[in-house]
């Protein structure tokens, strides 16, 4: 038999097959009704049961995953965290589900620990929203500092998990990270160390921030990393601070670390004093471990070493600083007394931050907003303490020192939306008009009115806090004013003070040394924004750093103008 004839033979066959079955799905369309309501999808319906799943419980966890996996395919207008199953619920548009049988309603523990899972990565602690109506509170920005490891980050953790800022079960799930990587006593400092390296070190390397909310104020925390490689961070988080939280680890041998001439305690309480911090908490950390075990002695005597110290860096023991026994991991005596110590008689930590009297600040005041960070977020968003004045939605501002004019398209104080925001708030303000590059951390919102002043040579009086040899004209070493980093250098030394007297030398001195007071005339590298300590102190102070150490400490007294 010839091959080509059989070719076409087997084709017709298939064409006849296809023929038949066209034939029986057109009869299929025609009795379909292609006018039907589409199919909407009742998310609030109650999960279908079938009876014989009721008695057997395998079947009921094989119907759960059903559930789990049937979860994507819901209406996209409905995020399922607000979907709530209430049982005895009728659905809206009359549908009663009584006629379907008794319904069972699946709980989150029935569900398997997966579900559960994904819903911690989901739900993370939201800010509650404030009242219009309520009276604003106060702002308060609190830093921690201290020494490396003296419970900073842990501290911070514990005081949001108490006043309610982290859930529980958040908690729950950093501790069994932290287990899984034999650091369990870590897990609170997460809630602050959020990302990964700060996680492994266990060091604070940015200056974490959180808001926690007290009866009459708000608070912001910043946590400031303790290490000796990360202090110019810290500087800029203790710029926007009002009041310091110096940490101290009473553990034997740690204290001591920390307050040897190398540590970072002393460093830090001088960097905050500088940073005009006015008020010190002192948090004796770690009472609770067994080589202290709530001991008064161990207690009087880190108070012992540190009032000394402090009151030479420039704090009033009476009036500025305050001690107080404390465990970050147990939480003891954060905010509820503790009856481990009975010695101490006044108000535990959170408790005595209410009862601070109010800062004073001037809302009327130029606006002065100096920038700490910056980003692209549709638009250009920068962060930063408002120092004085007022900010309003769409108000037009100028950024110094490039004098660009910019309009502010939404703020956002704490990460809850406003209109306006007074002095002493982190703000968030998204601008018009400018590119995020265009802006460096360090440049200053202003009023159009009232500019800050800016320039590069200044007079200003400066302590030489630490350095082995003679400072001579032609120094240089980094500036850190207000938020801003600047290379600096001393371009002639003009008098010197005597610290007890205050009286200014005669003479040109030709070098400082160590422990000394003298006015110097300082230059930096570009133009950076400034003020005189007597005009506005937050911006007339500054600490100069070099090779890693503080050296010196100072206030602006007179900004000279550029000779062209």
């Amino acid at each position: 038999m010839d091959p080509r004839d059989t070719a076409p033979d087997s084709w017709e066959q298939e064409d006849d097959v296809e023929a038949t079955i066209d034939g029986q799905l057109e009869s299929a369309f025609t009795s379909l009704n292609v006018n039907a309501k589409p199919f909407v999808p009742n998310v609030n319906a109650a999960e279908f049961v079938p009876t014989f799943a009721m008695k057997a419980h395998s079947e009921n966890l094989d119907s759960m995953a059903r559930l789990e996996n049937g979860d994507t395919e819901m209406t996209p207008e409905e995020p399922w965290d607000q979907k709530e199953v209430e049982p005895n619920e009728e659905e809206p548009g009359g549908r009663c589900c009584g006629d379907r049988g008794p319904v069972v309603v699946a709980t989150t523990e029935e569900m398997g620990s997966e579900m559960v899972e994904e819903e911690e990565e989901m739900l993370a602690p939201k800010v509650p929203p404030t009242q219009p109506d309520a009276p604003k509170k106060e702002h308060i920005n609190v830093v921690f500092i201290g020494h490396v490891d003296a419970g900073k980050s842990t501290i911070g953790g514990q005081i949001m998990y108490l006043t309610g800022m982290v859930d529980k079960r958040t908690l729950e799930k950093y501790e069994r990270e932290a287990k899984e990587k034999n650091r369990e006593t870590w897990y609170l400092s997460w809630a602050l160390d959020t990302n990964q390296e700060e996680r492994d070190k266990g060091k604070t390397v940015e200056v974490g921030r959180a808001y926690f909310e007290t009866d009459k104020k708000h608070f912001t925390i910043l946590d400031a990393p303790g290490h000796k490689s990360f202090v110019p961070n810290m500087i800029g988080g203790a710029s926007q601070a009002d009041l310091a939280v110096l940490v101290i680890s009473a553990r034997k041998g740690e204290f001591e670390t920390g307050f040897e001439k190398g540590g970072q305690t002393r460093e830090h309480a001088m960097l905050a004093k500088t940073a005009g911090v006015k008020h010190l908490i002192v948090l004796v950390n770690k009472m609770d471990d067994p080589t202290v075990n709530w001991s008064l002695e161990r207690y009087e005597e880190c108070k012992e070493k540190l009032v000394p110290f402090l009151k030479k860096v420039g704090f009033n023991p009476k009036k500025d600083i305050h001690f107080m026994p404390c465990s970050g991991l147990t939480g003891a005596n954060l905010k509820e007394p503790t009856d481990m110590c009975p010695w101490y008689t006044g108000l535990p930590f959170i408790p005595h931050l209410d009862s601070l009297p109010n800062f004073n600040r001037s809302s009327d005041g130029p606006i002065r907003l100096p920038i700490v960070d910056k980003y692209k977020d549709m638009g250009t968003v920068i962060l930063g303490k408002l120092e004085s004045g007022s900010i309003s939605k769409a108000q037009q501002l100028v950024m110094m020192p490039n004098r660009h004019v910019v309009e502010v398209l939404s703020l956002l104080s704490d990460d809850v939306e406003t209109d306006d925001a007074g002095p002493g708030e982190n703000l968030k303000l998204r601008l018009k008009g400018i590119e995020e590059e265009e802006i460096l951390p360090g440049f200053i919102l202003c009023n159009a009115e009232n500019l800050c002043h800016s320039g590069r040579t200044f007079d200003a009086q400066i302590v030489i806090i630490e350095h082995k040899s003679i400072i001579c004209p032609g120094y240089n070493a980094v500036l850190h004013i207000h938020t801003c980093i600047e290379e600096v250098q001393i371009t002639a030394l003009i008098c010197l003070v005597d610290k007890k007297s205050g009286e200014k030398s005669k003479t040109r001195p030709r070098f400082v040394k160590q422990d000394q007071v003298c006015i110097a005339r300082l230059r930096t590298a570009g133009t950076i924004c400034l003020e005189t300590f007597k005009d506005f102190p937050q911006m007339g102070r500054f600490t100069l750093r070099d090779e890693g150490k503080t050296i010196a400490i100072g206030k602006v007294l007179k900004l000279v103008a550029e000779r062209d």
